[in-house]
């Protein structure tokens, strides 16, 4: 995917294959961002829409605040509109299914990012901003 991704940076550029400063490329001039990163703008997107009721409803079931569990209602992470990960036994596929990676990959965003008061577009601006400032 990140093969295809430079490919389609350099036609858009008019880059040659060879030229250097292909991250520079990506990152500055097209604002684009790498493939992993990309995936968790995509997850967290999805979770935001499953938590607006905007979300198909086969995912829309995956996901519920720890605020809701009768056991962590008095916890930190309650204010912190985080969610409840599920257990998952397998090491190799279990992390990867959107039960456990949507609510994961959540939590691990900052607290004014998991605002629920703030709209999918403004989330989707501070998201991918936050995530550039990894580069």
């Amino acid at each position: 995917m990140q093969r295809v991704l430079n490919a389609a940076a350099r036609v858009v550029s008019g880059t040659r294959k060879f030229d250097h400063d292909l991250t520079q490329l990506l990152h500055a001039d097209l604002h684009w961002l790498d493939v992993p990163e990309r995936i968790k703008y995509k997850l967290c997107m999805m979770m935001r829409r499953c938590q607006d009721g905007t979300a198909t409803q086969y995912l829309a079931v995956h996901w519920s605040p720890v605020s809701e569990t009768a056991s962590r209602q008095h916890l930190r992470s309650a204010d912190g509109h985080q969610l409840t990960v599920p257990p998952h036994r397998r090491t190799t596929y279990g992390g990867r299914a959107f039960a456990v990676a949507g609510p994961s990959m959540w939590n691990l965003l900052t607290k004014r990012l998991r605002d629920p008061s703030s709209s999918s577009a403004v989330l989707g601006h501070l998201l991918k901003t936050f995530l550039f400032s990894k580069y």
